[in-house]
């Protein structure tokens, strides 16, 4: 048995809700120990964390690796180098591939792809409907059983109802986690950027936050119906919020989750056309920036990913409307996600709570926790290290970050996977 002590941590539990100083035990890749008194006695290879943080790793639901079909945009092992650069031990993917994830066959290819090539854990998910067409619910038990975690079409809102209810009928009786995209189709179409006085000034083509509020209204009347589970991937305006609030308190089995890129940056920050900052769903009012934070704060909101969406040079140097929406984001995702623990917006158990703590519970997993015997899946961090992002140097072969040159603080001094180190900072 291998046994790592981790002392002079400071330790960050978000199930526990607590941010404390002292050591954790690894023992043979599980979490044996921990306290706040004089580290333990032990044979263990000890590491002295110098009072940098040591939390749970981050677990992240929506990344987007571009195998099969656009292999030159990310691969499994690109993308898992910049996760364990980023603090990530589990990557939840996307369907989103040409073709789709969307039938046995696909999803064990990526899955041996993944076990091949990423150094960190991947979770795939699949289609909910074939080619994610909306047309033809795919088949769900089969999927399951070559290990999809969760099902989704992603951004391709199914329109049809009744092609829904009856693929959420069926996701409720297998048990399986659906995941919507909340926006009404219609609406967003051709959209690039939040409808207000800035689209109107910079002749943007705009949608309405209402749209969000429309999409998650219908999902909410079908889990209603249905009684699945149910999970959204992207909250991104107030309107919808008290949509959301009154669901979880009618007792449904719904979650919701928001991505970094609309809790840091707001509409404003497009500026002069930058299409790096073209994301779906745009980005917001700072007016509702500032209510995703608060819903994150107080739990309405669960989780917080990083909605990593590869798009290359060719992609993204275009005239803003015509541009691929998306921005790479697993190694800026927890550099970012402090800006709001520097703000004084969350504390860092409150962060993780989003980051890894609620994204592992909905999945079933027993990370995300310093728990006696949850997995040693790991980061330690430094919340307070300045450096200015260089998007040249991270490790995706994407390189659409909307943080180049930003001034962040936080940095990742090394990742663990079952308490080996996948990433260690030089």
């Amino acid at each position: 048995m291998t046994s790592t002590l981790f002392t002079d941590a400071r330790l960050i539990d978000p199930d526990a809700g607590t941010d404390t100083r002292g050591w954790l035990l690894v023992r043979d890749g599980r979490i044996a120990d921990s306290g706040t008194d004089a580290p333990p006695s032990t044979d263990a290879a000890t590491i002295d964390c110098g009072g940098r943080c040591l939390a749970p790793g981050i677990v992240d639901i929506g990344v987007k690796v571009c195998e099969p079909g656009e292999r030159h945009k990310e691969s499994y092992r690109s993308a898992g180098l910049a996760a364990a650069a980023g603090g990530v031990t589990t990557m939840v993917t996307r369907p989103d591939t040409i073709p789709a994830i969307d039938s046995p066959e696909t999803l064990e290819f990526v899955a041996r792809r993944a076990n091949e090539a990423a150094p960190v854990n991947v979770l795939p998910m699949a289609a909910l409907t074939k080619g994610r067409a909306g047309r033809e619910m795919t088949e769900i038990g089969f999927l399951m059983d070559a290990g999809a975690v969760a099902f989704t079409d992603c951004d391709h809102v199914t329109r049809d109802t009744k092609v829904l209810s009856r693929a959420l009928t069926y996701a409720r009786s297998l048990g399986a986690l659906v995941i919507g995209h909340p926006q009404d189709p219609g609406l967003s179409a051709g959209a690039a950027a939040t409808s207000g006085k800035f689209a109107s000034l910079y002749g943007l083509p705009a949608v309405s936050p209402m749209a969000e509020r429309m999409g998650l209204d219908r999902d909410i009347a079908l889990i209603e119906m249905t009684g699945a589970r149910y999970h959204a991937d992207q909250i991104t305006t107030a309107r919808a919020l008290p949509a959301l609030e009154r669901a979880k308190r009618n007792g449904f089995d719904i979650t919701a989750g928001t991505s970094i890129h609309h809790v840091t940056l707001n509409e404003l920050d497009v500026a002069d056309y930058r299409t790096f900052f073209k994301v779906k769903p745009p980005l917001r009012a700072e007016e509702d920036r500032q209510a995703i934070i608060a819903a994150l704060r107080d739990g309405l909101i669960d989780s917080l990913s990083s909605m990593h969406t590869p798009q290359d040079e060719e992609s993204k140097r275009l005239p803003f409307e015509e541009a691929a929406s998306g921005a790479v984001a697993l190694e800026t995702l927890l550099p970012a996600a402090l800006r709001l623990y520097h703000a004084g917006d969350l504390d860092l158990p409150t962060l993780f709570r989003a980051l890894s703590f609620a994204p592992a519970r909905r999945l079933g997993l027993a990370s995300g926790r310093l728990a006696r015997d949850a997995p040693a899946d790991l980061v330690l961090f430094d919340p307070d290290a300045p450096f200015v992002l260089d998007r040249w140097k991270l490790r995706s072969k994407s390189k659409n970050t909307p943080f180049d040159g930003a001034r962040l603080q936080g940095k990742v001094r090394a990742t663990y996977i079952a308490g080996t180190p996948v990433y260690e900072a030089s």
